[in-house]
């Protein structure tokens, strides 16, 4: 490939997650808030189970933290992703664009940085909003288990098609 054609190419196809900087890092992320759900892991199996419930700092309405700048220190058990954590965490969603450039994958479609439209995330149903059933602060712990849904872990059918 030529410098030119180099030019060309968009930075997650020519540019390692590792050389990515914080601007490319985190255009990466499609804002569909499948990450922002409580997960469960089974005891006895270690299966990540999906529920729709968001964090405490998840807005369910724009798929966005109310605190991002802040998330790790008010939410302990936030993630902050790095390139060895995309390669290893089993409950990154399918859809999830740091996974999908970790695999060597394309940006599907729908991604921002594809459309260049942030609300194409919701047309191909990959985004969360009006799925997320309460914050983790209003579900008492005995009734998480019964929030457990596989839609997150999974390709909506419309981000799988063609473009509309």
């Amino acid at each position: 490939m030529t410098r030119d054609q180099d030019r060309d190419e968009p930075f997650w196809r020519t540019t390692s997650l590792e050389a990515m900087n914080r601007e490319q890092w985190e255009s990466l992320c499609d804002g569909c808030g499948r990450c922002c759900l409580v997960k469960l892991q089974d005891e006895d199996t270690g299966a990540i189970l999906a529920t729709d419930i968001g964090c405490r700092l998840f807005d369910a309405g724009t798929c966005r933290c109310k605190d991002y700048e802040n998330r790790s220190t008010i939410v302990p058990d936030c993630v902050t992703l790095t390139p060895h954590d995309v390669r290893t965490l089993p409950w990154l969603p399918p859809t999830c664009a740091y996974r999908l450039i970790a695999e060597g994958r394309d940006l599907p479609w729908w991604h921002p940085l594809v459309s260049g439209d942030p609300e194409t995330v919701v047309e191909a149903g990959v985004a969360v909003r009006n799925r997320v059933f309460a914050s983790e602060d209003d579900v008492p712990d005995d009734d998480v288990p019964d929030r457990i849904v596989a839609w997150p872990l999974r390709w909506p059918k419309k981000a799988r098609m063609a473009r509309p």
